[in-house]
């Protein structure tokens, strides 16, 4: 009976444990290290064709200002071109998109994903006209600069590279959150990843691959939502290091609202819970295969969402003030350290944007983020969509 009580004691202690230290060193490497970036420099390097894909679902409101803001890259505009996968847009939203020099590719699937609508467009594209595909929302805006320095990362013998994806918008407590959030993963998953000799997680979109690579990752993709774990995944099992470039910017709409908060995150504990069901048994057999970099993209998709984390920490410190001074250290150590984590990968920047009125609905995104692990489901049989609110046309 002791012996049982004591596994179930040390179990979850361990997994917490885990769970902070490999959060707290990330955050520290990621503060302490450098990404893979490189200046820009008026040095003779292939200017390579870039294919910029936009699967875009129901993006009538937001997609004609990213076309324009997109279409001020500082890049050679005879090598790149904007081609968006229009799932389900209105006829009106076509003719507008018609006088841009850009690509269109209407499409409509019974049931719709990212995933889908990129295959889709891969296959559409024809051989050998680009050096590079990369990946952007269709609310995403990419700095000037970007695809200049996506081909310096090419030209530095990178095959796959995320961006610096970050807020756009912080004009609610909501997206103020989702906005550290942003910048949180960026410091643990991307630059602390890389400090470590690690390959930096994907996140979705400002990501860019060699065209064959990504086509044929993206035959083997099964998921509905969060396809880029599984790419991920793909990649460095085929030992493939993906590369991440802090400066490389692009811009991403922060949800404004709890109601979109809790459905974007049950699409996300949905692709997670799957990820793991799919690729657990490939991690480890990565692993006996001395491929450290597949089954640290296991590890990552084994940690507790961040939120559900702080809350199951905070809770045990409170009770461990009743138990034994052991307890208390422990429980009061790890909360510590996790605080600690995220502290340090917030930049300076975003704590000036936050006001006391701004914590108010904390409680509200972590009991959001419970119900999402209850909520999973659903989105494993249907793609839940974030809707985007910037409105704005050019005039």
């Amino acid at each position: 009976m002791f012996f049982l009580l004591f596994i179930a004691y040390l179990l979850p202690a361990g997994y917490l444990t885990i769970n902070v230290f490999y959060l707290f060193v990330s955050a520290v490497a990621g503060r302490l290290g450098r990404a893979d970036d490189v200046p820009i420099t008026t040095a003779v390097d292939p200017l390579r064709r870039i294919a910029v894909l936009i699967p875009a679902y129901k993006e009538d409101g937001v997609i004609l200002g990213s076309i324009v803001t997109n279409l001020q890259q500082s890049y050679p505009a005879n090598l790149y071109d904007l081609i968006v996968i229009a799932d389900s847009f209105q006829p009106e939203t076509l003719i507008k998109l018609s006088q841009y020099p850009i690509k269109v590719l209407p499409v409509q699937f019974e049931q719709s994903t990212v995933q889908k609508s990129v295959s889709y467009a891969l296959n559409a594209l024809p051989d050998n006209t680009y050096d590079i595909v990369l990946i952007s929302d269709a609310d995403n805006h990419m700095a000037s600069d970007f695809l200049m320095r996506i081909n310096q990362a090419f030209g530095q013998g990178w095959r796959a590279i995320q961006g610096h994806r970050t807020a756009k918008n912080t004009n609610t407590s909501v997206a103020v959150f989702d906005a550290i959030n942003e910048e949180i993963n960026n410091n643990l998953f991307r630059a602390g990843q890389r400090a470590m000799g690690l390959s930096a997680s994907l996140i979705g979109s400002g990501m860019a691959f060699e065209p064959t690579l990504m086509k044929r990752a993206l035959s083997q993709i099964q998921t509905v939502g969060g396809y880029d774990k599984e790419l991920e995944m793909l990649l460095v099992v085929a030992g493939i290091k993906i590369g991440y470039l802090q400066d490389a910017v692009i811009l991403d709409e922060k949800v404004q609202n709890i109601a979109v908060f809790q459905r974007q995150r049950t699409r996300w504990v949905a692709a997670q819970l799957y990820f793991i069901k799919a690729y657990f048994k490939i991690g480890i057999q990565q692993l006996f295969k001395g491929n450290w970099q597949a089954f640290n993209t296991l590890i990552k998709s084994l940690l507790l969402p961040r939120m559900i984390l702080l809350a199951v920490l905070g809770l045990l410190a409170v009770v461990s003030l009743l138990g034994t001074a052991s307890f208390q250290f422990f429980a009061l150590g790890l909360l510590g350290l996790l605080l600690c984590s995220l502290i340090i990968s917030v930049p300076a920047s975003l704590y000036r944007k936050i006001k006391g009125r701004d914590f108010v609905v904390l409680p509200a995104l972590i009991f959001g983020m419970f119900r999402s692990l209850v909520n999973y489901k659903q989105a494993g049989k249907k793609f839940l969509h974030t809707p985007h609110t910037e409105t704005s046309e050019p005039h």
